[in-house]
């Protein structure tokens, strides 16, 4: 009965998250063109046509559609549906990081009041990463970082301090300029080696982090920015001179050192 109960609730904090996912498409689209994302209908970037909620149902709909839009038949791209499952599986990593399956037999069975506080760190964690996948694919897109959605983190990263993991209240200040501070000595006398946007995105998360975990996403990010660029290099889809988005690694460091970090560190001191 409780395995039965574990793989519905989760099926439901996907398809939460799978719907968080279609809001954060219209994030990437809306918030580069200045155009209000609250108000207004969605509606078909090629025809024009308002999209209905048949036609939004998070991942269903692209399959349903053959990946068409209904009234012109225009191609949707992939994206779309991508960012809903990314979205769905993230909320259920962020949901298993405080439940458990034993966990959460033991809060079903005995709820208490460290199982809201659970919740509440659930919900953060996803917050982040939410705002983390409309970054990526934003700053992919137009090599721009939206500070609204820099400063939703360290909003978070605030909210962290009262009720995040305790890491001390001089960690999560420190780690404001652990790793902002050297990408911003780059940014300021090295050009285009990061963006100042990239600056403000580790200054808030590392607000939420930690110095110890902001140092670990920098270290990721860097590492996998790296690689990319190398492949770009080896591909020549960009020359030496050329920039690209550096967004998405860094998202991608935050994101591993927020479930990783801890045990990155502590494998780090014990191999040295």
């Amino acid at each position: 009965m409780i395995t039965i109960a574990y793989i519905v609730f989760y099926i439901l904090v996907f398809a939460i998250g799978a719907v968080i996912g279609s809001f954060l498409n219209v994030l990437i689209y809306r918030l580069p063109r200045n155009l209000d994302f609250v108000k207004g209908f969605s509606h078909c970037p090629e025809c024009g046509h308002r999209l209905y909620p048949k036609d939004l149902v998070p991942i269903f709909s692209y399959l349903a559609l053959r990946r068409k839009c209904r009234y012109c038949e225009a191609p949707i791209s992939p994206r779309y549906m991508i960012v809903e499952l990314i979205a769905g599986l993230l909320a259920a990593l962020s949901w298993t990081a405080f439940f458990p399956p034993s966990a959460f037999l033991s809060h079903t069975l005995a709820p208490d009041a460290s199982m809201t506080l659970f919740a509440a760190n659930a919900v953060l964690y996803f917050a982040i990463l939410a705002c983390l996948v409309a970054i990526a694919y934003i700053d992919r897109d137009t090599m721009e970082i939206p500070d609204s959605l820099s400063i939703a983190i360290a909003v978070c990263g605030v909210i962290a301090i009262f009720i995040g993991p305790e890491i001390g209240l001089k960690s999560h200040l420190i780690g404001i300029v652990a790793a902002a501070g050297p990408l911003f000595l780059l940014a300021l006398f090295i050009e285009g080696a990061f963006g100042f946007g990239d600056v403000k995105l580790m200054a808030a998360a590392g607000l939420f982090l930690g110095w110890q975990n902001c140092l670990v996403a920098l270290f990721i990010g860097v590492v996998i920015g790296g690689v990319y660029g190398i492949i770009l290099l080896a591909t020549k889809k960009k020359g030496r001179k050329d920039h690209f988005a550096f967004g998405p690694s860094l998202c991608a460091g935050i994101g591993a050192a927020m479930f990783f970090g801890g045990d990155i560190i502590n494998w780090y001191l014990i191999f040295f």
